[in-house]
C-alpha cells in the first residue's frame, strides 16, 4: 500500500473503535457517508470557538477573520478538484447543488436573465440526456426541468451488468442534445463512467456537461477542468467531511450567466422595488447564511486526504475493489450487481440474495458488528432495469481493511442458512 496503512489510519477516527451487537465494528457503509478523523472534527469546533461571526456582512474585525476563512476553504477545495476559486459554489449537500443548475436553467428557460442566459436555454425539440443509472438526485431534477420546458428527456441505457459504454451514449446523444447528465462513479455498481469521452460527444453537439462527481472526488485524482465538465457537484460527508454542505463547481463564465436559484441576502449588487442585479458567482448562488462551519471542516477534510494523497488513495481502494469482488464472488448463491470479476470498478460491491430480502441481509450483518446500507439507493430505476428491488451494498473507504472485507463476504456466506434458503 505504499505506506498508507489503514491500521495507523483508524486512530485518527474515533468511531471506528466501537463494538456493534458485541462485534467489533466493521464500517462498510461510506458510500452513504464517510466517517470524520479527529482532525476534521477539531477544526470546527476550533472555528465556533474561536472565530465564529456572520461572513460577508459587516466591517469588524471578527467579521474579516470569519469571512478569510470561509474563504480560504473554497481556495483550499478548488484547488482539489483543479478548478479556480470563483468556479465553487457552496450548496448544502450534492442534490442542492444539481438543483440549482437545473432550477437556473429553468428560470433561463423561463426568460429570466439577459441574452448571456441563452446557452441555458430549453424548449421544445431540445434534449436532456441521463443515464438509465442515475441516482435520483441527477434525475429527478431534469425530469423536472423538462416537463417545465417541453425539452425531451432521454436516458442511455444499461445492460444487464448495469452499465454502459461511449457507444452507447453515442446512441442517444445528437444534434438536439442540450445538456448531457451522468454519474462519474455509480453508487450501486461501482461503474466507473467513460467521463472524458463523454464530455468530447457532448462539447462536439454543443451541449452542456453536468457531472455527479459525488463517489469519484473522495476516492480518486478528480480534475474538473482537465475532464473538461461544464458543471459538477459532490458531497462533504461522503469525503470525511461534515454533513449540510455540498460543492457546486461550474466554469466561470457559465457560472456568471446562470440565474440563481434562490435570491435574497448576500448575492446582490442593486435592489429597487422592481428589480435586483446580482453579483458574479460564488456569491450570486449563496443567498442568506452560509454554512461557515461545515466550510471550514470541509477544506480540514481536503487537507487531511492531500496528506494521505489521492493517489495513494485511489490505489488502497483498487486493491480493496479487487479483494471485494473476489470474496464475494466466491459465497454460493450470491449474485454480484455490477461490472463482472476482472473489470474496474470502484471499491464497492452490491449484491442480492436470491430467496433473502435486501434489508434481512442487512439485518444479519449488523447482528455480526458489520454496517452495510440495503435498499435501491435512491436509484430505482436500475434496480429495476436489473430485475431487482433492492440490493445489500458494501463500500469501503481510506480506514477499511482487508480483514473487514473479509469478514463481510464470511457473514454473507451464512446468510441462506440462517434464512434456511436453499440446500
Amino acid at each position: 500500500m505504499d505506506g498508507l496503512l489503514p491500521t495507523d489510519l483508524r486512530r485518527d477516527f474515533p468511531y471506528l473503535d466501537q463494538e456493534l451487537n458485541g462485534h467489533p465494528l466493521a464500517y462498510l457503509d461510506s458510500g452513504a457517508t464517510a466517517q470524520r478523523p479527529i482532525a476534521v472534527l477539531d477544526a470546527e469546533r476550533a472555528y465556533l470557538e474561536h472565530a465564529n461571526a456572520a461572513v460577508h456582512r459587516g466591517a469588524s474585525t471578527l467579521v474579516g477573520t470569519s469571512t478569510t476563512a470561509f474563504e480560504e476553504a473554497r481556495e483550499t477545495v478548488a484547488r482539489f478538484v483543479g478548478a479556480g476559486s470563483r468556479e465553487i459554489v457552496w450548496a448544502s449537500n450534492a442534490t442542492d447543488a444539481i438543483n440549482m443548475v437545473a432550477l437556473g436553467m429553468a428560470d433561463a428557460s423561463a426568460g429570466i436573465g439577459g441574452p448571456e442566459t441563452e446557452i441555458f436555454r430549453l424548449g421544445a425539440g431540445d434534449e436532456i440526456v441521463v443515464t438509465e443509472a442515475e441516482h435520483h438526485a441527477d434525475l429527478i431534477p431534469w425530469q423536472r426541468l423538462a416537463a417545465k420546458t417541453g425539452a425531451t428527456l432521454r436516458f442511455i441505457p444499461v445492460n444487464d451488468h448495469g452499465t454502459w459504454s461511449i457507444d452507447d451514449a453515442a446512441s442517444v446523444i445528437g444534434p438536439r442534445t442540450r445538456l448531457v447528465a451522468f454519474g462519474h462513479v455509480s453508487n450501486v455498481t461501482g461503474f466507473l463512467a467513460p467521463a472524458a469521452e463523454v464530455v468530447e460527444l457532448a462539447h462536439r453537439h454543443d451541449a452542456l456537461v453536468m457531472l455527479d462527481a459525488c463517489q469519484s472526488v473522495p476516492h480518486r485524482p478528480v480534475d474538473f477542468a482537465e475532464l473538461g465538465v461544464d458543471f459538477a457537484a459532490f458531497s462533504a460527508h461522503k469525503m470525511l467531511g461534515p454533513t449540510g454542505i455540498g460543492v457546486l463547481y461550474g466554469r466561470e463564465h457559465l457560472l456568471d450567466a446562470l440565474p440563481p436559484a434562490r435570491t435574497g441576502g448576500s448575492t446582490i449588487t442593486t435592489v429597487t422595488m422592481e428589480s435586483a442585479s446580482f453579483l458574479p458567482a460564488p456569491q450570486r448562488f449563496e443567498a442568506g447564511t452560509q454554512p461557515v462551519s461545515q466550510a471550514i471542516a470541509l477544506a480540514e477534510a481536503v487537507r487531511y486526504l492531500d496528506g494521505l494523497g489521492m493517489q495513494r488513495v485511489h490505489a488502497h481502494e483498487e486493491a480493496l475493489a479487487g479483494l471485494l469482488v473476489d470474496e464475494t464472488s466466491r459465497v454460493a448463491g450470491v449474485r454480484l450487481v455490477g461490472p463482472p470479476p476482472g473489470s474496474p470498478r470502484a471499491a464497492l460491491v452490491s449484491v442480492d440474495v436470491p430467496g433473502v430480502h435486501a434489508h434481512d441481509v442487512g439485518q444479519f450483518l449488523d447482528s455480526q458488528g458489520i454496517a452495510v446500507r440495503v435498499g435501491h439507493h435512491c436509484a430505482q430505476p436500475l434496480h429495476r432495469r436489473l430485475g431487482l428491488r433492492a440490493t445489500t451494498r458494501a463500500s469501503a473507504y481510506v480506514y477499511t481493511t482487508a480483514d473487514e472485507v473479509r469478514r463481510f463476504a464470511a457473514a454473507l456466506a451464512e446468510v441462506r442458512g440462517f434464512f434456511g434458503v436453499g440446500a
